[in-house]
């Protein structure tokens, strides 16, 4: 087996590995599936909401006075192994991979992780897109920055939706079906804002976190 051949193994092993950790966070659409991950008793107590007592796992996001941080606090009495810190490491991958899975058009990844009006929407996108005989070729650079902007919870329908503020840098061409670069230039680096709203009915055996909302 060639060096490159190994290194072929390797690069997909990680790849297997970088999505199953996804999806064990933010959950997928299909199948019976476990719940989101518990940490063991010692590392959750300072996530425990007790009455007087701060929660940094909420605390250490967002103001757990303002609304936001009640409705999280709220999410958390719903279903108590549910770990805002472990939520937002999830979004920081989901973020990435969305992106990527949009760029190169994988349709099946999306639609895992996509409300069904917003999957429809990329969708659209990705056909016109192919129709034109256009493919967009992408590197994702990094995450500058992720913050929660606010929380909902309606405790009548038990759902619970997060909005974050993603900062993410990419590298970005279209290219047309002779190859040829149409848009963009390969090594000019691309920072984009964007706010992106996930939801979940909190306190059930469903661990998906579904993103319902885009905006820019």
């Amino acid at each position: 087996m060639g060096s490159e051949t190994i290194q072929l193994v390797i690069l997909g092993a990680v790849a297997v590995f970088l999505i199953l950790r996804l999806l064990s966070v933010m959950g997928t659409r299909d199948g019976a599936e476990p719940g989101v991950p518990t940490a063991p008793a010692k590392a959750r107590r300072k996530f425990d909401v007790i009455d007087g007592t701060p929660d940094y796992d909420i605390s250490d996001h967002i103001d757990i006075n303002s609304e936001s941080g009640r409705a999280l606090t709220a999410m958390k009495r719903a279903e108590p192994s549910f770990s805002v810190s472990e939520f937002v490491a999830g979004a920081r991958q989901a973020y990435e991979m969305i992106l990527m899975a949009f760029e190169s058009g994988d349709k099946e990844f999306l639609q895992q992780l996509l409300a069904p009006d917003i999957y429809e929407n990329f969708v659209q996108v990705i056909d016109a897109r192919e129709a034109k005989g256009l493919h967009v070729e992408a590197k994702f650079i990094g995450v500058r920055e992720i913050a929660i902007k606010s929380a909902r919870y309606d405790a009548d329908e038990n759902e619970g939706e997060v909005t974050f503020k993603f900062v993410g840098e990419l590298t970005s061409v279209v290219k047309n079906a002779d190859g040829e670069i149409v848009e963009g230039e390969p090594d000019a680096i691309k920072k984009q804002t964007d706010y992106w709203t996930f939801a979940r009915l909190m306190g059930t055996d469903n661990p998906n976190w579904l993103l319902v909302a885009t905006t820019q």
